[in-house]
């Protein structure tokens, strides 16, 4: 299972202190999930990013993004952001700020 560690070490130190985050080996990769429920996952070197059904077109809209799509079928609230929109460190919060307060929506599992 290969992907970024670095990204994933990005995330965990953005997410520190986070209540009820957990991870996950899942998706080629790693997932940060909240009470629960999926947040964003690092697959390779992309960030599989959870941004909820309303969020989806916005967030299409953005360069380097792109539909998930799992067994030819699309995902619903799910973008994938290629690195070259991870570069900075505000670019991925900007990202993981999104998924959280989709994620703060949820019930927890």
């Amino acid at each position: 299972m290969a992907f970024d560690e670095a990204l994933a070490g990005r995330i965990r130190a953005r997410l520190a202190g986070e209540p009820a985050l957990s991870e996950r080996k899942m998706f080629s990769g790693v997932t940060f999930m909240i009470n629960g429920n999926m947040m964003c996952a690092v697959r390779a070197d992309d960030l599989l990013v959870r941004v909820g059904p309303e969020q989806s077109e916005a967030a299409l809209a953005k360069p380097h993004v792109s539909r998930f799509v799992m067994r030819g079928k699309p995902m619903k609230g799910y973008v994938v952001v290629a690195t070259k929109a991870l570069g900075s460190d505000a670019g991925l919060a900007a990202w993981l700020d999104m998924s959280r307060a989709f994620d703060r929506t949820l019930k927890p599992k």
